[in-house]
């Protein structure tokens, strides 16, 4: 037994260096002096001092972040409302719309790009930031309904059932009662949605227009063009941004 766990643990760590260590080398190297990558020569904090002075990169920061912030805003409106909606369903219909909400998910990433341009195109709809947030808002209210939903299965309805005999009407109960049992869960969607938003490529990369291009698109076209240690910089702080963003709504769910 002793040995088997020995094995056991010994490739969990391979595992684990695996896929956090080019991360970790990543990170490590973003404070690299010399401009070529994979030439150490001294630690410096120039990289992140030039994200800082680098206008177009300051200009995708923030229509990512008004891309993340507005269909974070759409996918919790509409999934809070879909979560709460299903209980009040019956069984099967109840399996059937969960079902259908989770298509997004399990479809191709490029699939729904090029599926979504289509629509904006048949519809005479100009390719803009718009766009792109209705883009992200779709494959992020399914997300919100997963997390919603699996608090809502934990609450005990005889809280809404005291509620309901006290007086108080559907809408006080889910004001009052409801709601704030969820608060945990909304907020933690809410965080995960955010994440999701902010890293996302492939869907951005075929509903956004002229003029809308986020940070992901950016990194792209910056790798494109040759690799720069500014770039190690900024993936740098994208990836401890969405871990940290990511762990604040695990740790929101878990109250």
């Amino acid at each position: 037994m002793k040995q088997a766990g020995g094995w056991l643990w010994r490739v969990s760590l391979a595992n684990l260096f695996f896929l956090y260590g080019p991360i970790a080398l990543l990170i490590l190297f973003s404070f690299n002096a010399s401009r070529l990558s994979a030439t150490w020569q001294g630690w410096t904090w120039q990289w992140y001092r030039a994200l800082w002075v680098n206008q177009s990169l300051l200009d995708a920061t923030a229509n990512s972040l008004r891309v993340a912030t507005v269909s974070t805003v759409l996918a919790l409106f509409l999934g809070v409302g879909l979560a709460v909606g299903l209980d009040s369903l019956s069984g099967r219909r109840q399996r059937q719309i969960e079902q259908s909400l989770l298509l997004p998910l399990v479809i191709p990433e490029v699939m729904m790009g090029v599926s979504l341009l289509l629509f904006f195109v048949l519809l005479q709809i100009p390719l803009s930031l718009i766009t792109v947030m209705m883009g992200h808002a779709l494959f992020n209210v399914p997300v919100v309904v997963i997390i919603v939903r699996a608090r809502l299965k934990k609450l005990d309805p005889r809280l809404m059932e005291a509620a309901a005999d006290l007086g108080a009407t559907y809408w006080n109960t889910l004001r009052h009662v409801t709601i704030p049992l969820l608060r945990p869960a909304i907020l933690g969607a809410g965080l995960m949605a955010f994440t999701i938003s902010l890293d996302d490529f492939i869907v951005t990369y075929f509903t956004a227009g002229p003029g809308a291009t986020t940070l992901p698109l950016k990194v792209y076209s910056m790798i494109k063009s040759g690799m720069s240690p500014e770039i190690n910089a900024l993936s740098a702080l994208f990836v401890i941004v969405s871990m940290g963003l990511i762990g604040l709504s695990l740790l929101l769910q878990r109250r």
